[in-house]
């Protein structure tokens, strides 16, 4: 699994970062979202297409 993230479309909601902390983080200087693991473990798999599919931006993709 790899995480696509498109700053330009973020919009800084945070969603992914409640929902796969592990996976995620959000810049300090713009709150948008940041990778902390572009391809993350079989055990973050399921967080990770949760935090896709509640993106209230769709800024993430998973491939």
């Amino acid at each position: 699994m790899r995480i696509k993230a498109d700053t330009d479309v973020c919009i800084g909601a945070g969603m992914c970062v409640l929902t796969a902390p592990k996976v995620f983080d959000q810049s300090e200087e713009d709150g948008t979202v940041l990778l902390l693991e572009p391809e993350p473990s079989a055990d973050q798999e399921a967080a990770v297409r949760r935090a896709v599919q509640v993106c209230p931006s769709g800024a993430l993709s998973v491939s």
